[in-house]
């Protein structure tokens, strides 16, 4: 079933490759389809604030804080294999290390993750995906693209929620009801993400001259981020020169 969607959304790529952008800064940008990723963005704001940000204001007014997260750290339990993999192909066997502490710890002593035991002794909490991977490996993000309801996801991104599909040991489980578990799994991801992010996301849209531009923006910044484990990116440093004295 993720598979499917992930080829029909493929296709939605394929196509927005034909049209060419009319606006002046997408090389610069390396967004060359700018003008329909914007189309798309559109239609996802208006999805948003039609269905998912009053279903996500919903249930946090309905469900109380212990239990969202309680819910977020279950969410979080499960990705751990799939973080754990991606930890091993970048050569870090420190965070991989890691990574294996917080799935036995959180599964046993923390009820199958939803208590997060393991922050509270001190094991080190961080998230992989085979995009950020790829970005390791030296590929590079390729075009800016927006798709229908997933919102920014380039190629190499993508490419990685494909690879993270089989990085994912549930993938191979089969069960009476396991496409309906996939599927509320992926629902309840995309409702706490959304629900932890009602006043950021209102807040940026607030301050925004150009909202898609700045999430374009925030969206490489993070990822850049993510790829570099959140150490500076040493092309954006100061150089040497122009660095300010300290009094």
């Amino acid at each position: 079933m993720r598979q499917h969607f992930l080829g029909l959304m493929l296709l939605a790529v394929l196509a927005a490759g034909c049209t060419t952008s009319k606006y002046p800064e997408a090389l610069a940008q390396n967004d060359p389809y700018e003008a329909t990723n914007r189309k798309i963005f559109d239609i996802n704001i208006k999805i948003d604030k039609a269905v998912a940000k009053p279903v996500a204001k919903f249930y946090n007014h309905a469900v109380p804080q212990f239990a969202r997260n309680g819910v977020h750290n279950f969410l979080t339990n499960l990705n751990k294999p799939v973080t754990f993999g991606n930890d091993v192909l970048q050569g870090k066997p420190r965070r991989a290390g890691e990574t294996l502490e917080r799935i036995a710890v959180n599964t046993t002593l923390g009820v199958a993750g939803f208590v997060d035991v393991a922050s509270m002794i001190g094991i080190p909490d961080h998230s992989e995906d085979f995009g950020q991977t790829l970005g390791v490996w030296g590929a590079g993000e390729g075009p800016y693209l927006m798709l229908p309801l997933m919102g920014p996801d380039p190629p190499r991104d993508l490419a990685g929620d494909v690879g993270d599909i089989f990085l994912d040991p549930l993938t191979y489980i089969k069960f009476h009801g396991s496409d309906t578990w996939y599927a509320v799994r992926s629902g309840v991801s995309v409702l706490d993400m959304r629900a932890r992010n009602v006043d950021n996301m209102d807040q940026i849209e607030r301050t925004s001259i150009d909202f898609y531009a700045t999430t374009r923006s925030l969206y490489r910044q993070y990822r850049n981020s993510e790829i570099r484990d959140g150490a500076p990116d040493p092309n954006e440093m100061d150089s040497p020169d122009l660095d300010t004295p300290n009094p």
